[in-house]
């Protein structure tokens, strides 16, 4: 009976692989991961090569490619397999491109309040304005290659959260932004998919991301909270994540 229980148990535990977005590092997930470790999960939380407590790797040559080797070696090395992978903002086109060259080791893709490029998109390619501002604060605050960021909450509000967010934040590659994703492996398109968008007032860049997603039947919620809902709301973005689990 022991026996039995234990190998139901091994069902039911799932692997997440938390990607994080621009400016942030695995260190945003803190609220959030001790919630599904908790329901018996594994849960992994890198952070992107230059960003985080790995900015001292930070130079011109990162791009999103680098970021998609970055997460599609953990999967590896870690030898992760029916893996539940979340991109949060930036991290929807990194995951879109994990999905491209390792779908094999994935079981479902999850995009929180992310970006979903189609072929040949790059995120700066989504932009009505076709990524300009962002460009002209890389030239002339960041060298011409990095985009550093100055006040910027995420829809943070509580103030001692704002300040230990604030003090994590680092300049993120110009490359990352402008680099295309390509979408050619049949099998990605198989993967099981779910959005969440995080819904304040305003509208958002992730709306007609979300919109056009929903359209085409992916599961869908939404969180009424900020951009960084594992800030934010990471009890109720625990309760999504283990629903997609469970399923």
């Amino acid at each position: 009976m022991k026996g039995k229980e234990a190998e139901m148990n091994q069902i039911k535990r799932a692997v997440f692989v938390l990607v994080h977005g621009a400016w942030h590092g695995g260190w945003c997930w803190k609220k959030l991961t001790p919630l599904l470790r908790a329901a018996g999960h594994n849960v992994y939380t890198p952070t992107l090569t230059g960003l985080g407590e790995r900015a001292h790797l930070l130079n011109p040559q990162i791009g999103l490619g680098t970021h998609i080797e970055d997460i599609c070696a953990l999967l590896e090395y870690e030898d992760l397999r029916n893996v539940i992978l979340l991109g949060h903002s930036y991290g929807g086109m990194v995951i879109t491109g994990v999905a491209e060259v390792a779908a094999q080791r994935l079981s479902h893709l999850i995009f929180l309040d992310a970006f979903v490029p189609l072929d040949g998109q790059s995120v700066l390619d989504t932009r009505s304005d076709g990524g300009a501002p962002v460009r002209k604060i890389a030239q002339e605050l960041g060298d011409g290659w990095k985009v550093p960021i100055a006040k910027a909450t995420f829809g943070v509000t509580d103030e001692a959260d704002v300040a230990w967010m604030s003090a994590r934040i680092t300049p993120q590659p110009l490359r990352t932004f402008e680099e295309p994703v390509r979408l050619t492996n049949p099998a990605t398109l198989a993967l099981p998919r779910s959005y969440i968008l995080c819904r304040q007032n305003e509208p958002t860049l992730f709306d007609a991301h979300a919109q056009r997603v929903k359209n085409e039947g992916w599961g869908y919620f939404e969180l009424l909270t900020g951009h960084d809902a594992m800030i934010t709301a990471p009890t109720e973005l625990a309760s999504i994540l283990l629903e997609v689990a469970s399923d």
